[in-house]
């Protein structure tokens, strides 16, 4: 033993001196409870970072309505985080082990909860949200204006646009827009985690042994599945407050939570993330460089990690990266695998980024209730499957084609199940002049309509308004005026709208504020999509395990941290990135009618066409699956066929094994048979003599 550690401490350059035995058993116990602080501290900061991220997520329509942007810009904010984390990736991986890691960790979650600060800060910059109304538009208009106001619709601009009086406040206005201030403040937060995952995990695999290890990682694994349901819940909460509480009398507002117009107080979890993030910071400034392992406690000028008493790992870097990397994407099952899994997460990133979007146009249910169902049907049963999917794997004791196959199944399955999604559709809201023509209000047809009728000639409406009342027949119409209302009575959500020429049935012709709810066939819908949505995710679920083993066994050990590596990195780039991205393009060309912005332009999108909506978000996820599937052909002949090869190797390497110790064992017995020969030829001269 002292002869091995006296050949491996000068390869290392390690001097006896760096190194003390510990024989105190109260210094062995207070640094057993430093490592639980630290398991502590990193799993509230796994927990930290994980609630602001799916939070940011469940305010995407919140921020779409606030700053009056398209959802592919929102993809763009959304993709930004991944961009801060790459910035830095190499540089904090390459240097982060050589300094002080908890600290560097505290400085990562100081620099999260700062960009989390900035995601909010534009609402205390830009002043009260003014939701997009008719009424104010009016020149000369006072607080009882008739809807209708004398004269023409001729009169209107060109484009249907009224003369209006310019919005207040336009003048002095930045030209950079305030979603500049979310995205940077996503790109800080992305480079603030960086140095969280890699160098937590490393800091517990170097001073614990390889059985605690693997507990303690799944611990903080495990702990990082509850913030996203904290996260999603945060956001349903968040989302019935209005945006300006406690600055605005709610009686005033005319618009409820299920009003597209409606914007919750997002900045709001926003500060409530930022301050959590900031509180799991605090424990890693008091944490040491170093802790001692298995006796030993090495100084901070020490570079080596250690598992176990005597096996030394150095921390240089390798000179023959670039081959090492040629070699990696040389290989045939390795490249298949990260083309698979790239395009699939391109699929899952898509769909889960817009799913609450898609509940809430598609169902017709508010920001607050399309989130708390994410957070508490969807992510558990994600959780509860991946969890399943490992225990499913030991048990059945599954090689690495046992673990591809499980895993193809899986999604397979999950596939299937997810084509039924197409036959779960609402009908379209029935809106005069967009989804309906005036003319004919019991046929929806997505034609161009005329928002100007006769029985609207002589109000003087502008046609871009969404300032949506539901009339007494069961339509909605774009605004009080184009339904042709000429009073109205009451205030907020309980102003009632009278004499309304458009609306007329059997001597009503009232209206209210808000769209028509007409959800009576979604809501008999909408139970079955929650229960195949929690099936389907369970279900493709079960497979993330295994398929993740599949990516550890499918090549050789030395190669195996570069593969983890250049994986994170590549589906990070080429789908955390981009897919937010073209999925919010192609949800946006499904746009009916566009909002405008308060100072004039295109705004974000007040209602969508169900139909196209649906068929494009669901086609879109399951043609980048198909086409997954497709590759995975090949994969699994190339997969057969390499490991056909590896027991072919084996087997030869076995029996030119078995040759080498029979012909050993020949020596040895000539060798014997030798000895025993001079033995007796000695023996027969002392007789001689």
């Amino acid at each position: 033993m002292c002869s091995s550690l006296g050949y491996a401490l000068p390869l290392y350059k390690l001097s006896w001196k760096k190194i003390k035995f510990l024989t105190n058993p109260a210094e062995t116990q207070l640094n057993k409870q430093t490592r639980m602080m630290f398991l502590v501290a990193l799993s509230f900061a796994y927990f930290a970072k994980a609630l602001s991220g799916s939070y940011m997520k469940s305010t995407i329509t919140q921020l779409e309505r606030r700053f009056d942007i398209p959802s592919y810009l929102i993809g763009v904010i959304d993709g930004s985080f991944e961009i801060g984390n790459l910035l830095v990736i190499a540089f904090v991986s390459y240097f982060g082990a050589k300094l002080h890691r908890p600290k560097i960790i505290a400085v990562g979650c100081v620099l999260m909860s700062i960009g989390t600060f900035i995601i909010a800060l534009p609402h205390f910059i830009i002043g009260r949200y003014e939701f997009e109304t008719s009424a104010r538009r009016i020149v000369n208009s006072t607080l009882n204006v008739s809807p209708c106001a004398v004269g023409s619709s001729a009169d209107l601009t060109q484009g249907g646009k009224l003369p209006e009086v310019p919005a207040t406040g336009c003048e002095g206005e930045s030209n950079l827009s305030m979603w500049i201030y979310v995205l940077l403040g996503n790109v800080l937060r992305g480079i603030g985690e960086t140095p969280v995952q890699p160098l937590g995990i490393s800091y517990i695999d170097d001073f614990t042994t390889e059985e605690n290890a693997a507990l303690y990682v799944g611990c903080v694994q495990t702990i990082s599945v509850v913030g996203p349901v904290f996260g999603y819940l945060l956001g349903s909460l968040c989302a019935k407050i209005y945006v300006d509480i406690g600055f605005v009398k709610m009686e005033t507002i005319t618009i409820t939570p299920a009003d597209a117009r409606w914007v919750g107080a997002w900045w709001l979890g926003y500060l409530i993330a930022g301050v959590i993030t900031l509180l799991s910071a605090i424990p890693f400034w008091f944490l040491p460089r170093s802790l001692p392992m298995s006796g030993f406690l090495f100084s901070d000028s020490t570079t080596l990690n250690i598992i176990n008493v005597g096996k030394f790992k150095s921390n240089s870097t390798h000179r023959d990266f670039f081959p090492t990397l040629r070699t990696l994407l040389g290989h045939p099952v390795y490249l298949t695998y990260l083309c698979v899994t790239i395009i699939q997460l391109n699929s899952l990133i898509g769909m889960v980024t817009y799913k609450p979007k898609y509940i809430e146009q598609h169902f017709r249910q508010s920001a607050s209730k399309a989130n708390f169902l994410m957070g508490v049907i969807n992510i558990p049963a994600v959780a509860l499957g991946m969890f399943s999917g490992g225990l499913l794997m030991k048990r059945l004791k599954l090689n690495i084609m046992g673990a591809a196959r499980f895993a193809f199944g899986t999604s397979l399955i999950g596939y299937v199940l997810s084509l039924f999604f197409f036959a779960m559709s609402c009908e379209n809201a029935k809106v005069a002049g967009v989804t309906l023509s005036y003319n004919s209000v019991d046929r929806i047809s997505y034609d161009k309509h005329p928002v100007f009728t006769a029985c609207n000639s002589d109000c003087f409406c502008s046609a871009s308004d969404w300032d949506p009342v539901c009339g007494e027949n069961g339509i909605t119409y774009v605004s009080p005026c184009l339904a042709g209302c000429t009073d109205s009575a009451g205030s907020g959500k309980n102003t009632v709208f009278s004499n309304c020429s458009c609306v007329g049935v059997a001597g009503n012709f009232t209206a209210s504020t808000g769209q028509c709810p007409h959800k009576d066939d979604c809501d008999r819908m909408f139970p079955y999509f929650l229960a195949l949505s929690v099936i389907t995710s369970f279900i493709i679920s079960l497979g993330g395990t295994p398929g993740y083993m599949l990516l550890i066994r499918c090549i050789k050990p030395q190669l195996k941290s570069l593969a983890l590596g250049f994986h994170t990195l590549a589906t990070r780039t080429l789908a955390g990135i981009p897919a937010p991205i073209y999925f919010g393009a192609i949800i946006d060309s499904t746009c009916l009618k566009w909002g405008q912005k308060r100072c004039g332009g295109i705004g974000a999108c007040r209602i969508y066409n169900t139909t196209s909506y649906r068929i494009a978000y669901l086609g879109l996820t399951l043609s980048l699956r198909t086409i997954s599937f497709i590759i995975c052909i090949p994969g699994f002949i190339l997969l057969s066929r390499q490991l056909k090869k590896e027991e072919e190797n084996a087997i030869n390497k076995a029996l030119a094994n078995g040759g080498t110790e029979l012909e050993a064992l020949r020596k040895e017995e000539f060798i014997i048979s030798n000895s025993d020969q001079m033995s007796d030829n000695s023996t027969d001269r002392e007789t001689r003599l």
